[in-house]
């Protein structure tokens, strides 16, 4: 898979989101676990996120800039990769993600379709509302 061309900085995932967005967000009014979670997350170093950080996060749209790239470079070893959910969740999440963040990020969206595929194979197999998801993401 190509390397993304997009500018980050040399040391961005030893970084919070919070850092590399400029943006701390005050402490949560509503205190759900989901919205507990998404805080703490922007205040966790992107090398130290988990399977299941990235499919909460990007399931949010929140940080997508960073935390596509990231998922791309676990799905590239399993595009099958789990959080807390199934088999796929992460895959699930990017794939439905902000289509307004796709149209705007070309790079990220050849690196999508590279990563779909390299994959089409086997999610056709296994998974293939995930092809669909992927369809829909498309559509203008």
């Amino acid at each position: 898979m190509t390397q993304t061309k997009l500018k980050y900085e040399n040391n961005w995932k030893s970084k919070t989101l919070e850092n590399l967005e400029k943006d701390s967000w005050d402490e949560p009014t509503y205190n759900t676990n989901l919205i507990k979670t998404c805080h703490q997350l922007r205040k966790k170093p992107l090398n130290d996120f988990e399977t299941e950080d990235l499919r909460i996060m990007i399931g949010q749209n929140i940080g997508l800039k960073y935390l596509i790239p990231l998922a791309f470079e676990t799905l590239k070893d399993n595009i099958f990769a789990e959080g807390d959910f199934y088999e796929g969740d992460l895959l699930k999440s990017v794939l439905t993600s902000d289509k307004e963040f796709w149209k705007k990020e070309n790079e990220l969206l050849m690196e999508l379709d590279k990563l779909i595929s390299d994959n089409k194979p086997s999610l056709q197999e296994r998974e293939p509302e995930f092809l669909n998801d992927y369809n829909e993401l498309k559509k203008e």
